[in-house]
């Protein structure tokens, strides 16, 4: 199976690991020394190598997508710890997976606190459609439309600069399954010394991709393609104040990262 990352145009090849991984956020295990890791990440915009390594690498068997983190990060610092709380105001980890008309966002904190939203196109939801189901029901509170990182601002105002528009946001959706981990090579919200980073573990099930899957066998076959962005996004103490940045795989060329497509 390949993932094509963000711009580059050479697919990831992901192999096929031919054992279950114990998803506890330690990557000394065997079988990620033998996975193929990712180039160091870069500026999500312009393509600068980022301050902090960062490196992704993933693997797969007929039950789960396994991505695996790792994250250089002197002074890890997390805060939030009720689920789906708007990680990326802190420093994350972040994983989209395409689905054609629809894509999912995945965010993960140093703490484990994870927060994620499934989207639906707009322009691919129809009354009596595919989507048009009551786990999508665009008529609950929670449902709501989003634009992109751009919307409700300047020119792009109500939706956003993406050439498809807004899309439905369901944020109460939970990936079934979904399995994660956290470990931290040091000490979390401790400034008195410096120390490595953490890790993270990611076990996404097959069985919970049915609407990512856009004609796509579950679980994959040899050859197959999916499109998944690999970030971080980081608050740097600079000057007495915070800067928020993103480093990618590769760049997008945009500070929306919602672009499925790049």
């Amino acid at each position: 199976m390949s993932l094509s990352s963000d711009t580059d145009t050479t697919p990831y090849r992901c192999y096929r690991t031919r054992r279950p991984i114990h998803i506890d956020g330690r990557l000394d295990k065997d079988v990620w020394q033998h996975a193929i890791w990712s180039p160091r990440f870069c500026d999500v915009i312009d393509g600068h190598p980022a301050v902090y390594d960062t490196r992704v690498a993933a693997l797969w068997d007929d039950t789960y997508l396994y991505i695996a983190f790792r994250v250089e990060e002197p002074y890890p610092e997390a805060r939030m710890t009720q689920r789906d709380a708007i990680i990326f105001l802190e420093n994350d980890i972040e994983v989209f997976i395409d689905g054609g008309d629809t894509y999912y966002e995945f965010e993960m904190n140093a703490l484990g606190t994870v927060y994620y939203v499934f989207f639906i196109w707009k322009d691919a939801y129809h009354r009596g459609g595919k989507f048009d189901v009551p786990e999508f029901d665009v008529f609950r509170p929670e449902a709501v439309t989003f634009g992109g990182n751009h919307d409700r601002s300047g020119e792009h105002f109500w939706r956003g600069s993406h050439p498809r528009g807004n899309r439905w946001a369901f944020p109460d959706w939970d990936f079934p399954g979904l399995r994660t981990a956290v470990h931290i090579d040091g000490r979390i919200n401790d400034t008195t010394e410096p120390h490595r980073g953490w890790t993270a573990e990611l076990a996404f099930p097959w069985s919970g991709m049915g609407w990512l899957a856009n004609g796509r066998p579950l679980p994959p076959q040899d050859g197959d393609v999916w499109r998944i962005f690999f970030a971080r996004y980081q608050q740097l103490h600079l000057n007495g104040g915070k800067t928020g940045v993103g480093w990618a795989w590769g760049p997008i060329g945009s500070n929306d990262n919602h672009k499925p497509e790049r």
